[in-house]
């Protein structure tokens, strides 16, 4: 019989988890004795990835934080890169974390094992010289967004558009048909979502600003619901400590994981830049954008980003959508006004869902299956399969 085959993965994060657990699902319907190895989170393991280091560890953004944890990163990604050495798998799939995976493909790929990176770095918005890197070490990248093919010709960059999981996801999943029943909510009650963030660095910065914006609202609006999901137990046990001491006083439900049942339930959102964007725009969903992180961290960032928008809706949507508020601007009277527009403007609703609706179509292309097809079409070009 032959060998099964053997994939070697690296998720950094929440959201690579997702788009991780997704792909092997798709690979392992088609090769029932599938082995996957690298690191992933909890809905990785479920689909069968053995983890040899817990991905929570590599979830840390900024420049400041991560020089914190700088040796300990790359010393794992040195003794994973010779594991994979040592028992080379048939393909290698960094899921995002660009600057951890793509060293790892390299090396894997100057040794013969093919390569593919899942979510195309965004290299419309920054360091735009590192599409050739990723050339050099990348076989096959997979892109999320439409608009991504285009950023690589200058390199003749295999790329494959597949569109987004999370569209796929929404559109079937049950959970979301009554999500405020979930919650013990009715449909006279105004709900406002929380959601400052799934790593440490950013509940660090943002879940105090977000709770004393809860506060600012309530007071203008006495009637407003406050749901603010955790991303896991940890995050919990630190919002849940922090709501005790100082927020008592909000109308406010913590509650583990759900969050996008959450949003479902919400009339809008006050949520940090990232993925969890992508959710709230495919649920149609009002929201207010912010994001901070230490100083240092964000003097050097805001110059090197070259693109117009630093949030999802915004960017797909090619127009400013909807606030992005950063860094100093993060204050309980700046995103309460803006939450309070996305909760009471009628027009600005309606114009927002119906631009939702129109980006929702384009990413809904069933990309779990469309990513594993593109990976075998590599490995039967490669002569592996």
């Amino acid at each position: 019989m032959p060998n099964p085959l053997r994939i070697g993965i690296v998720a950094g994060e929440t959201s690579g988890d997702i788009l991780g657990a997704g792909l092997i699902r798709s690979l392992r319907a088609k090769y029932p004795d599938l082995v996957v190895e690298g690191i992933g989170g909890e809905l990785m393991h479920a689909e069968g990835c053995i983890s040899h280091y817990p991905m929570e560890r590599l979830s840390v953004m900024g420049l400041v934080e991560v020089l914190g944890r700088l040796f300990e990163l790359l010393n794992a990604r040195k003794k994973l890169i010779q594991y994979f050495l040592d028992n080379p798998p048939d393909v290698f799939i960094g899921v995002d974390a660009p600057d951890f995976t793509l060293s790892m493909e390299g090396r894997l790929k100057a040794a013969g094992i093919p390569t593919v990176h899942y979510v195309s770095p965004s290299v419309w918005a920054w360091k735009r010289k590192r599409i050739f890197k990723i050339k050099q070490t990348t076989d096959l990248v997979l892109a999320l967004f439409p608009f991504e093919p285009a950023c690589y010709k200058e390199t003749a960059q295999r790329i494959e558009f597949v569109g987004h999981p999370l569209a796929d996801q929404i559109a079937q999943d049950e959970s979301l048909r009554a999500p405020r029943a979930r919650f013990g909510l009715d449909d006279s009650q105004s709900v406002v979502a929380l959601l400052p963030g799934s790593r440490g660095s950013e509940v660090k910065y943002l879940a105090e600003p977000f709770l004393q914006t809860a506060r600012w609202l309530a007071e203008k609006k006495p009637d407003l619901v406050f749901l603010l999901p955790a991303a896991n137990q940890q995050r919990y046990n630190e919002l849940e400590l922090l709501i005790n001491e100082q927020y008592a006083d909000l109308n406010l439900q913590l509650v583990l994981q759900q969050s996008r049942q959450a949003m479902a339930a919400a009339d809008a959102i006050l949520i940090a830049s990232g993925t969890a964007t992508l959710e709230a725009t495919i649920l149609k969903k009002p929201m207010v954008v912010a994001y901070k992180m230490a100083s240092l961290t964000y003097a050097i960032y805001s110059r090197m980003i070259k693109s117009r928008f630093v949030s999802l809706p915004n960017l797909l949507a090619d127009e400013a959508l909807v606030p992005e508020i950063l860094q100093d601007d993060v204050t309980s009277n700046i995103l309460g006004e803006a939450v309070l527009k996305a909760l009471s403007d009628r027009v600005y609703i309606d114009y927002v869902q119906q631009r939702f609706e129109e980006v929702c179509a384009q990413l809904h292309q069933d990309a779990d299956e469309k990513a594993a097809c593109a990976i075998v079409k590599l490995l039967e070009d490669k002569g592996v399969l």
